[in-house]
């Protein structure tokens, strides 16, 4: 099964993508990894990513979308796979067809999680993060510590990052709508759009994900 997984910052993508690919026995395919995998193995994608990033700038969609037909050739992809942020835009989009279709393959299904605006704020925003061990982190309405800004397992300070301040999400959010957002409809008019509430706990998002994704033995899911 092919997937492209999308959703605003703060629906849990990073997490529903690596319990969706156990699930279906598919490889996780990440721009984050991807990016950090060609830059620490010194690929020409990755000097040309680093190049970039090191100035400041925005990696070129060529860049990304040649990491991407690169790792989506390898071996444990060659049964599908699961892409998560990527494509990043309408462009990244149509590339990807048009990868797959000179391999003469296609797109299963386009997860779609749907979280409300301001519980994305509400979830980054209210992430807190150990400044002795960055593995310690703690939500003051979800998971709040027992001591407020006192880290429960080593007693560190805990901190705010800048990344996770209202206005920064609310300015990814901007971009999200202007840039990400548009795929939906794109793949929409390709009738492989699923859209699935990312509201509740965990195991809740991944039974409602697979319940709602196509099977070849069902047909395709409402």
């Amino acid at each position: 099964m092919r997937i492209v997984l999308v959703g605003p910052p703060g629906a849990g993508k990073g997490t529903q993508a690596a319990y969706l690919a156990k699930n279906l026995a598919i490889p996780h395919i990440s721009t984050g990894d991807l990016f950090r995998a060609n830059i620490s193995q010194g690929t020409d994608l990755g000097k040309q990513a680093k190049a970039y990033m090191d100035a400041g700038d925005l990696v070129p969609d060529e860049v990304t979308i040649g990491m991407a037909k690169d790792r989506m050739s390898q071996p444990d992809a060659v049964n599908g796979f699961l892409l998560d942020g990527f494509p990043r835009n309408v462009s990244q989009a149509e590339a990807l067809d048009e990868m797959l279709r000179s391999e003469d393959m296609k797109l299963d299904a386009v997860l779609d999680l749907e979280v409300p605006e301001d519980e994305v704020v509400k979830r980054i925003a209210g992430r807190r993060i150990c400044r002795n061990d960055s593995s310690h982190v703690f939500h003051v309405t979800y998971s709040a510590p027992k001591r407020e800004g006192v880290c429960d397992v080593c007693g560190g300070e805990l901190y705010q990052r800048a990344d996770d301040s209202e206005e920064t999400v609310r300015n990814r959010l901007d971009v999200y709508h202007t840039q990400t957002e548009p795929i939906i409809d794109y793949y929409k008019a390709q009738d492989l759009v699923v859209t699935i509430s990312a509201l509740g706990k965990v195991a809740e998002v991944t039974e409602r994900a697979m319940e709602a994704l196509p099977d070849k033995d069902k047909g395709q899911a409402a």
